[in-house]
């Protein structure tokens, strides 16, 4: 059985040198940006001022009055789906910080859409999603003032994780524009997760679509456009090459770990270990999927709702499953061998006061917590005869496989490229709208002009008649634009699509 590997992100392959780039965060440039630019914003992020720049653009662009934020409403800001805002994403993963961090961070799936809101509360946001998984916390935002908006979310992320600036801005990663986009495509697609090609991430983006995009969410055009076209390209790198065959879990890793370790921690293997679950999600349901796959046949499931751990049971029913009930829990443990630790509670529910009267000191015991917030607190690892591991001790496991799986990594970042190029052309595409509008509202008016002055010379005709006439040259213009206005929307080149609007509205009198 296989696993996938650790594979190292595109922003940690970054052109800049140390010089360029302070050694803060591992930011990208934005071709919008520019590296001057980008540099500047970081600057700005250190010293709370506003950057400044030497591009001549830059310049042109600061000497005009700021565009207003957006309303607010009853203290929330109506998302504006703006045409002209900048993407940008800014979070932490299990490639910058450890899990005692990411834990500080870490939002449960029902608070998504509420946070969300918090940031389109900041006055630089306009559109917001948020992503929290065991392994990464991501906010995705459209903003009109990137470099505003930035210092606004990390200070309000300072502000809500209780960690200082400082300390916080080491571990988070910021990119903008295409290295944003490109970013949710692999992580939707599982080349970014520290298990590639584990299905569980695209089911979490996808959520992350639909609270973001559903009545209440704070999604605008833009960044519902993108996650729906990060879930399509998750499935499509699942359906049209290998990355998901095989065992490519959280859960199937924790049990190669406890495979790997049972011997030299217990002096016994996994097959003849006594397994102790705490929890009955999905994550549980694939623990117990893999470690019956290695002939583990004495486990224990231990939930606070006995019904959530009887569906469990149920799913596996040539399984001898054993249930135990939350107030018996101690003891479950006590009498386990490897105990796997994988529920939403936000406190450790494991601490050395809670197990040093429950384990005996002669006694082993494996722990392997896989969830975020920790469920078992550091210190139980200082415990006599007691081996504690996190989500973090993982990468052990998956990176052995590295080479073997690059490949597949290779022809998934093939077709992920294409969903990008079609994303940034739709993206780059609404640049146009405003010209377009206008060449339509002046074929319009032109039209209605001649029908007006014909108008006389039409008056015989029946009213069936008269719309006749009023079809036949709406369609003609609506024909005669429509080429135009494809061609426009597929220009790929930015330099080109603007010199072609110029040409539009000098030739129009747009």
């Amino acid at each position: 059985m296989t696993f996938s590997a650790f594979v190292t992100p595109a922003w940690t392959r970054s052109a800049f040198t140390s010089s360029q780039l302070p050694s803060c965060s591992p930011l990208r440039a934005s071709p919008r940006f520019g590296a001057r630019s980008w540099r500047a914003a970081q600057a700005a992020v250190k010293t709370g001022s506003r950057p400044s720049s030497n591009n001549p653009d830059d310049r042109r662009a600061s000497s005009k009055a700021p565009s207003p934020a957006p309303a607010k409403r009853n203290g929330l800001k109506k998302v504006v789906s703006s045409t002209s805002g900048q993407l940008v994403v800014m979070g932490l993963s299990h490639h910058t910080a450890t899990v005692d961090v990411r834990e500080r961070l870490a939002i449960p799936e029902a608070e998504w859409q509420t946070a969300a809101g918090d940031l389109c509360s900041l006055s630089a946001v306009s559109e917001a999603a948020v992503l929290s998984t065991c392994n990464r916390f991501e906010v995705y935002i459209i903003s009109e003032h990137p470099f505003q908006a930035i210092q606004e979310v990390i200070a309000h992320l300072s502000s809500r994780s209780g960690l200082a600036v400082g300390q916080l801005r080491k571990h988070l990663f910021m990119l903008t524009e295409n290295e944003a986009s490109w970013h949710l495509l692999r992580v939707s697609a599982g080349l970014d997760s520290l298990v590639i090609g584990e299905g569980q991430i695209l089911s979490q983006v996808k959520r992350c679509y639909e609270l973001a995009s559903e009545k209440h969410g704070h999604a605008g055009k833009v960044l519902s456009r993108l996650l729906n076209v990060a879930v399509s390209a998750g499935k499509r790198v699942r359906s049209e090459t290998a990355i998901a065959k095989g065992a490519v879990s959280i859960s199937s890793a924790a049990v190669e770990l406890a495979e790997m370790n049972a011997l030299p921690d217990l002096s016994r293997s996994l097959q003849h270990s006594r397994v102790c679950i705490l929890g009955a999600g999905k994550m549980s349901r694939l623990l117990v999927q893999h470690l019956l796959s290695r002939n583990v046949d004495n486990i224990v499931i231990a939930n606070r709702s006995t019904a959530r751990a009887e569906e469990l049971v149920k799913i596996f029913p040539d399984a001898n499953l054993k249930i135990v009930q939350w107030g018996s829990l101690l003891d479950a443990i006590a009498a386990s061998d490897i105990i796997f630790t994988s529920t939403a509670a936000p406190e450790p529910i494991l601490t050395p006061s809670i197990l040093e009267d429950s384990f005996e000191r002669s006694s082993r015991h494996v722990i392997i917590d896989i969830s975020v917030p920790r469920n078992v607190s550091p210190e139980v690892s200082d415990m006599p005869n007691v081996f504690s591991y996190n989500v973090d001790d993982l990468k052990a496991v998956v990176a052995k496989n590295q080479a073997k799986r690059r490949r597949l990594v290779l022809e998934a970042e093939e077709l992920l490229r294409e969903e990008q190029s079609t994303f940034h052309n739709w993206h780059n595409s609404l640049g146009c709208i405003p010209a377009i509008s206008k060449l339509q509202q002046r074929a319009e008016s032109i039209r209605q002009d001649e029908m007006e002055r014909v108008k006389g010379k039409l008056a015989s005709l029946s009213a069936s008649e008269l719309k006749a006439v009023e079809q036949l040259s709406k369609g003609i213009i609506n024909k005669m634009l429509h080429s135009p206005m494809v061609h426009l929307r597929g220009l790929d080149d930015m330099e080109e699509r603007t010199q072609t609007l110029r040409n539009i509205e000098a030739l129009f009198k747009l």
